[in-house]
């Protein structure tokens, strides 16, 4: 004999074998609505949707403004390699995010150094170097050593 039991907030029901046995007469139908799809991170007209659960709230923090300026600049960018047209976009949300540690945990390998060297196109070259180096146009820091 099958019976339930409330403790609290929970409900426990206890079935015998002989009930567990019967197969289920439940009907389920699922009707696939277009409106109750959740659209992707880009939305099929091209456009951002900045309501993307994958972006986990990052277009509406603190630094939204700065996060959704980056991201759409990476969106839209032809550089190539991609991106590397939104160095500055990327470090004015980097430095919005260090205003807030306790939301943004610094990430092992710092956005500067890898944007420094992704616009560089060499490994260990940091912003300084970069910044620093006046004969260089923003052309030649797009370029690699050796490479024409």
């Amino acid at each position: 004999m099958s019976y339930c039991k409330k403790e609290g907030k929970d409900e426990v029901i206890f079935a015998t074998r002989e009930d567990l046995d019967v197969p289920s007469t439940a009907i389920i139908n699922f009707v696939e609505d277009e409106a109750d799809q959740q659209p992707g991170l880009i939305l099929p007209n091209g456009n951002i949707n900045w309501e993307c659960p994958c972006l986990g709230g990052m277009a509406s923090g603190p630094c939204g403004v700065e996060f959704r300026n980056a991201f759409t600049c990476f969106h839209h960018s032809k550089a190539d390699p991609k991106g590397s047209d939104c160095f500055e976009a990327f470090l004015c949300m980097q430095d919005c995010m260090g205003n807030y540690p306790e939301l943004y945990p610094a990430p092992k390998v710092s956005m500067s150094d890898e944007l420094s060297q992704m616009s560089a196109g060499q490994e260990g070259m940091n912003l300084e170097e970069v910044a620093g180096d006046e004969e260089k146009t923003m052309p030649d820091l797009f370029k690699t050593e050796g490479k024409s």
